[in-house]
């Protein structure tokens, strides 16, 4: 064999060589290369309402089902709107409103309930025997006048709302009568409770 062939050979072999040493380190790479972690998104389910209870100084209190990201002033029209001796300033009318929230609009001159929080409590009399207290769901306006704090006016309203929204559930169901705040609910609350024997309408 000539020296030029032998040349030739070795050089063949050279590229052979280097062709595929290059295909392994390729094929290595695609091997250990870790494949792209596909993109995962969670999607959260949107709530389709707010429910919001409205109670207070407004002309319809009640629950109402309001679009998400609603405000308390888009509460309150849903209620009916504010009465006219409504406290709005103690509300903030643009504060988003959330599910399960229970808004209180206070007459003027009425404390809030957060104000109404930060006083010391009541103290509670000694328990009173229920045939000495008033069933709310029974007593005449009459009777309730005898409750301290409690005028004629606001008896006619408790009795007025018992009429046009059925019996109380609870004695703070009385938060919703308009001029009944948390304060005077503390006052009356020895003296009144609610028959469980009264009638769901």
């Amino acid at each position: 064999m000539s020296a030029r062939a032998c040349w030739w050979d070795v050089a063949f072999g050279v590229v052979v060589g280097v062709l595929t040493s290059t295909a392994l380190v390729a094929a290595l790479l695609l091997v250990l290369q870790p494949p792209s972690a596909a993109e995962v998104r969670l999607v959260l389910p949107t709530p389709t309402t707010v429910v919001v209870h409205v109670a207070g100084a407004v002309a319809q209190p009640g629950v109402y089902h309001l679009p998400p990201g609603s405000r308390v002033v888009d509460a309150l029209e849903a209620a009916g709107g504010a009465l006219p001796d409504a406290a709005l300033d103690a509300l903030n009318l643009a504060q988003p409103v959330e599910d399960g929230q229970r808004l209180w609009v206070p007459a003027r001159g009425e404390p809030t309930p957060t104000a109404a929080l930060s006083q010391q409590p009541t103290p509670m009399p000694e328990a009173t025997s229920s045939r000495l207290r008033l069933d709310l769901n029974t007593a005449t306006a009459q009777e309730l006048e005898a409750l301290p704090g409690i005028g004629p006016v606001l008896a006619q309203r408790i009795v007025a709302y018992r009429a046009q929204y059925g019996p109380f559930r609870s004695v703070e169901d009385l938060l919703a009568v308009r001029g009944i705040g948390p304060v005077l609910l503390e006052k009356i609350r020895p003296y009144v409770y609610v028959s469980l024997a009264t009638p769901t309408p």
